[in-house]
Order: C-alpha cells, then sequence, then structure tokens
C-alpha cells in the first residue's frame, strides 16, 4: 500500500464533454429534449397501468417498477448534467458526488434484477401457463419486489458504502457523473483490489443475471416452437419489448464495466455511459408502448376519454 502523504478532496471536478460552448450549447440541447421524453414516457407508462384495471398484471407490475427506475436513474443524472453544459466550474461537492454514485448504483442494480425477474414472468407465462396464477400471484410479486430492492442494495450499495475508500487529488475526472469506474481513478492507493471487487459485482450482478435470462428464454423459445402457429406469434410478441430492452441494457452494461481497466474505458466510458444511462430509459417506454398492443390500447382509451371530457 502506498502510504505517501496525499491531499484528500472536497470536491469532484466534472470534466464533460467538451469546453467548447457551442458544442455545449448544443448538448443541452439534445440531451434536453431526451430527458423530457423520458420523464413524459415514464411517466406516462406509470400511469396507464395504475389507472387500466386491465393492466393489473404481474407483467405490468414489473413494467411500472422498470419505468420509476429509469425515471430515477435519468433524474439523478440529467439534471446535474444540463446545469454543468451551461456552466463555466463544473464542480461537485463530495457529498453530492457520493448521493449521486450510490443512487445510480442501486438504480442500475435495480434494473439488473428486475430484467431477471421479467424474464421469469414471461418464462411462467408462457412455459407453465396453468401454474401462472400460482407462480406469479401478489403475494409472491410482492416479495419478489422487496428482494429485488434489498438484494440491489447488499450487491450494489453496501460493499462501497462499508469500505469506502479514500479520493485524492487530482480532483478532476474525464467524465459528466459520479460513476464508479470515473471515481475509482481518484483512489489515493493502488486501484488493483478496488478494479478486483468491481470485476466481482459485475459478474455476480451482470453475468449472473444475463445467463439466467438467456436460460429463460432458451426454455421459452423451446416451447413456443411446439405450440400451434397462430398462437406462435402472440407469444413471440409478449417477449420481443423485453429482449429488446435487456440487448440494449446488458449489451452496454457489460462492454463498460467488464472493460474497466482497458485503455479504451477511460476514453469512451463517459460516451457509453451517456447512452446506458441517459438514452436507454428513454427508449425504454417507447419500445414497450410501441410493441405493447395491450398498452397501445390502453393509450388510445385514455386519449379518447380525454378528448371527449368538456
Amino acid at each position: 500500500m502506498d502510504h505517501t502523504n496525499h491531499t484528500l478532496l472536497k470536491e469532484v471536478i466534472l470534466l464533460g464533454f467538451s469546453t467548447d460552448r457551442k458544442v455545449n450549447t448544443s448538448l443541452f440541447v439534445i440531451l434536453l429534449l431526451i430527458y423530457l421524453i423520458t420523464v413524459i414516457g415514464n411517466v406516462l407508462i406509470i400511469f396507464i397501468i395504475i389507472v387500466s384495471s386491465k393492466l393489473h398484471t404481474p407483467m405490468y407490475f414489473f413494467l411500472c417498477i422498470l419505468s420509476f427506475v429509469d425515471l430515477c436513474n435519468s433524474s439523478t443524472i440529467v439534471p446535474r448534467l444540463l446545469s454543468d453544459l451551461l456552466s463555466s466550474r463544473r464542480s461537485i461537492s463530495l457529498g453530492a458526488c457520493a448521493v449521486q454514485f450510490y443512487i445510480i448504483l442501486l438504480m442500475v442494480g435495480t434494473e439488473c434484477l428486475l430484467l431477471a425477474i421479467m424474464a421469469y414472468d414471461r418464462y411462467v407465462a408462457i412455459c407453465r401457463p396453468l401454474h401462472y396464477r400460482i407462480l406469479m400471484r401478489w403475494s409472491v410479486c410482492y416479495c419478489l419486489t422487496v428482494c429485488l430492492w434489498i438484494g440491489s442494495f447488499m450487491m450494489f450499495v453496501f460493499p462501497p458504502l462499508v469500505s469506502p475508500v479514500p479520493l485524492c487529488n487530482p480532483n478532476q475526472i474525464n467524465h459528466f457523473m459520479c460513476e464508479i469506474l470515473a471515481i475509482i481513478k481518484l483512489t489515493c492507493y493502488h486501484l488493483y483490489s478496488s478494479e478486483l471487487m468491481i470485476l466481482v459485482i459485475c459478474f455476480l450482478s451482470f453475468l449472473l443475471p444475463f445467463v439466467f435470462i438467456l436460460g429463460t428464454y432458451f426454455c421459452i423459445l423451446s416451447s413456443v416452437l411446439k405450440i400451434h402457429s397462430a398462437r406462435r406469434s402472440k407469444a413471440f410478441s409478449t417477449c420481443t419489448s423485453h429482449v429488446t430492452v435487456v440487448v440494449l441494457f446488458y449489451g452496454t452494461a457489460m462492454i463498460l464495466n467488464f472493460g474497466a481497466t482497458s485503455p479504451y474505458s477511460i476514453d469512451h466510458g463517459k460516451y457509453i455511459s451517456l447512452f446506458y444511462n441517459i438514452v436507454c430509459p428513454m427508449l425504454n417506454p417507447i419500445i414497450y408502448s410501441l410493441n405493447n398492443t395491450e398498452v397501445k390500447d390502453e393509450l388510445k382509451k385514455k386519449k379518447v376519454v380525454l378528448h371527449d371530457l368538456p
């Protein structure tokens, strides 16, 4: 361990994307538009699921949680980023940085496990339809939700919370948010143990759920190929949205986290994070609303009701 003297940090300076005012202004407009679409899309999904009794099923219950997680994750990052794009000094206090850091970890961890639970829900619905009401009864859904949040906290937030590492100068990071792969570069001591911890957490939280999702969809595909062609398309349609979200989320997450020590990650990690943490939460409600007949029907009904109001 390095025992040389270090100056502990009181604030962190986020370098962001550019120092050019025109570039930052353009990014501000684009990211503001993305954030507005994210908020409107996810709030609309949550609202439709809550007010529509037809959508009071486990699948939409977990979709409602997914929209809430995306909304929280995006709102933790984007408002601060928008402010920094219009500011000449992009400093953030260590306390505010820590809050952002832990919220992002919690939301990302929750989404990892939530997508696995949603895959299990589709597996039961398609592969064991006669037992669906028993295996996915509301008491089970609530229990899974509690386990989801507790598991996310214990796997993602608890390890760095109980074993914090001191941060030292220089206090600049080549990023737009307090993400773990950026903050780890500011540690006072050698990075090997910290990077090893990241790889272990990534294995447990990303790779294992992803393998579980692949296994469930292998079973789903085997079952779907055995049923009548008329029911086959309906079964596939209920999985298309989830598969798309899984590919977007896990694809970018694995590229970002399993390449933690590579030069590519250092130079381009913030651009992958931009898609992973900001663009994906915008795309999720669009994907689910465009590919889901029931959601589109409920949206049309609510549009007609609102139109008929005096």
